[in-house]
């Protein structure tokens, strides 16, 4: 009787001394100025990674061909089916641990972290191997035409080799939110930014790899973050995330797939409603509609990244106070971020307007020539709907945080695929290219909706507003 009270006293010391070390982040109130500056280090992770993800485009458009950018964009949604594998597991699994911190079941958590790390590393192996055995699937599914299919081949083949370290790293770089070193994920992201441009370069100008040169460089650049995550996990062991030896839980794993589905839907949806816009574009204009489509989403990306990074940043806060049972941390975790997407949405408007010019530019598109209009006029329609993506990113990831996969992933299922379906398959046959650039703000339009019928459905339930 007297070991039982022991081990429960020596638990309860543990567990306050993980809280105390999440009270750095997590755990504090989350007024306004909090939850900016405990996301802002997510908000810049997501800017670097999206911004030199471009760099593999501007190398290509400049020092090779603007019309280099079709086979990178056709390419990109199998990029985004392995980023929906990280996201599976990154971000449901950060809900899950997150929540079990706020609830003192910190040993638990770890054992959980390390179990899902094994899962997509074993995940991403998998998928390598599939990619590597069966190229010509790959590529017949993605629907490259026979003027850009070998340069697609040529794009594709490095990145399927560094398919688990990319899985990795961004699985990481949600679970360092957690443990309060997001950070640590900044100063990565950056890194390997400069130098996935510098191997540009290297591997383009001077040792005239051609297209494929520019996945190898962009490959080596996602690995950083992968190692940082290994080596830091590792190490560090006074935070409150770290590995131990796995435990493997069903139900753990399970809830860790619910809570991620709508993101891995997002990115998935992404890949399909990609392949299915490229389709649409080489109809309606060439290979350079697509190379214009790659430049406009590339763009989006980066202003985009302020709204996605930002729910990606607090997410963990509002899942602790959930676990917690904080009701009023975590209507001022809601009302707060809804006015902080709000402005972050408006700075991603107005950057972006005053910006297309500067993006074509930084790809070395002329004007007066089709790839330019396309891009401009596409990128303008894209911008229109950045207000109702800020608030749909933010609701998709909320209810994640709440552990609530199912609505999240009803969430994301209507915007990313369902709306954007019926946009795709009917505005192009209406208005030509005008309707394949205007569906997606048109589908984050229909998506508003769903989200605001599920705010309001929902807040009796969690006590959020």
């Amino acid at each position: 009787m007297q070991n039982n009270e022991n081990k429960q006293q020596e638990t309860e010391v543990v567990t306050g001394e993980d809280k105390n070390r999440a009270s750095d982040g997590i755990a504090q109130t989350p007024t306004w100025k909090h939850l900016l500056l405990f996301s802002l280090p997510v908000i810049m992770s997501m800017i670097m990674m999206n911004t030199f993800s471009m760099v593999d485009g501007i190398f290509a458009s400049r020092l090779i061909s603007p019309i280099a950018l079709a086979p990178i964009s056709v390419v990109f949604p199998f990029l985004s089916f392995i980023m929906a594998i990280g996201m599976l597991l990154g971000v449901g699994g950060n809900a899950m641990i997150a929540k079990k911190i706020g609830e003192g079941r910190v040993e638990e958590g770890r054992q959980n972290f390390s179990m899902i790390t094994i899962v997509g590393l074993i995940v991403s192996i998998i998928a390598m191997v599939f990619g590597l055995l069966l190229p010509d699937v790959v590529l017949d599914i993605l629907g490259p035409d026979d003027f850009i299919r070998d340069m697609a081949f040529d794009y594709l083949q490095p990145l399927l080799w560094f398919l688990p370290t990319t899985v990795l790293g961004m699985m990481f770089q949600q679970f360092l939110i957690t443990a309060g070193k997001a950070h640590y994920g900044a100063i990565t992201s950056t890194i390997g930014g400069f130098l996935s441009a510098g191997l540009n370069f290297l591997f383009i100008r001077t040792l005239d790899m051609g297209i494929q040169g520019a996945a190898l460089a962009t490959s080596i650049g996602y690995t950083l973050p992968a190692i940082l995550g290994l080596v830091y996990f590792t190490v560090a062991r006074k935070g409150s995330l770290y590995f131990v030896m796995p435990k493997f839980d069903i139900r753990a794993l399970g809830r860790t797939c619910i809570n991620g589905a709508s993101e891995m839907i997002t990115m998935l949806s992404v890949a399909f409603i990609t392949v299915l816009m490229n389709n649409i574009l080489i109809d309606l204009g060439g290979a350079e509609a697509q190379a214009a489509a790659g430049v406009m989403f590339a763009g989006m990306g980066i202003f985009s990244a302020l709204f996605v990074g930002y729910s990606a940043g607090v997410a963990p806060i509002i899942s602790y106070n959930y676990g917690k049972g904080d009701k009023g941390n975590l209507k001022k975790s809601y009302s707060n971020s809804l006015r902080l997407i709000w402005l972050l949405s408006v700075v991603a408007m107005v950057l972006a307007f005053f910006s297309t010019g500067l993006l074509l530019r930084v790809y070395d598109i002329p004007s007066g020539i089709p790839i330019h209009d396309m891009a401009v006029t596409g990128f303008r329609f894209i911008i229109g709907g950045f207000i109702f993506m800020g608030f749909n990113t933010f609701a998709s990831m909320f209810f994640t945080a709440l552990n609530n996969g199912v609505v999240s992933s009803l969430l994301s299922l209507f915007r990313t695929l369902i709306f954007s379906v019926i946009a795709f398959m009917t505005l192009p046959a209406l208005f030509d290219l005008t309707g394949a650039w205007a569906a997606v703000p048109t589908a984050e339009v229909l998506g508003i909706i769903v989200t605001i019928v599920f705010f309001v459905a929902m807040k009796k339930r969690y006590g959020y507003a």
